[in-house]
């Protein structure tokens, strides 16, 4: 990625304040809920998954196809990737992606926050989750709100002062 490439990818990336956050894409987002950027190669445009250019721009490895990227966070429209340490993002396999998945309880048998939901509703609740950041910026307490299906109008058990 030359740097004017990395400019307009980073135009479209919102950080959180904590090292550990995720960074949310706030650029256009597939119908199965994760990220696209737009790419000129060759005299061709494309469109890539930005976790994977990034991956590849920060460690300089090139993935191929049969590699997946894993995100330890489990938000699909976050490119938090570093070098070492910290990344949210992993290389992966197949098998290593449905271990993960049903360690993490995603097999489609639950409906609890991001669990099982249909290719259609993750889609939803990461535009959702974009539409937030880039009207209300960086909301914790909302963040985790949209990212576990609970309606910003939804009466609360307990007010916290």
């Amino acid at each position: 990625m030359d740097s004017v490439e990395l400019e307009r990818f980073m135009d479209k990336v919102r950080k959180g304040p904590l090292e550990e956050d995720c960074w949310i894409w706030v650029g256009a987002i597939s119908d199965d809920g994760y990220g696209r950027f737009s790419i000129r190669r060759d005299g061709r445009e494309r469109m890539v998954r930005p976790q994977r250019l990034l991956f590849e721009h920060v460690t300089g490895r090139t993935l191929s196809p049969d590699v997946k990227l894993l995100h330890s966070c489990d938000v699909p429209i976050c490119v938090h990737v570093t070098d070492g340490y910290g990344s949210h993002l992993f290389e992966g396999d197949d098998s290593m992606n449905m271990r993960d998945r049903e360690q993490k309880r995603r097999s489609g048998r639950t409906h609890v926050g991001r669990r099982g939901l249909s290719r259609q509703e993750l889609a939803a609740r990461s535009r959702d989750l974009r539409k937030l950041i880039l009207t209300v910026g960086w909301d914790r307490e909302a963040i985790s709100a949209v990212l576990n299906g609970v309606s910003p109008d939804q009466p609360r058990l307990f007010d916290w002062p």
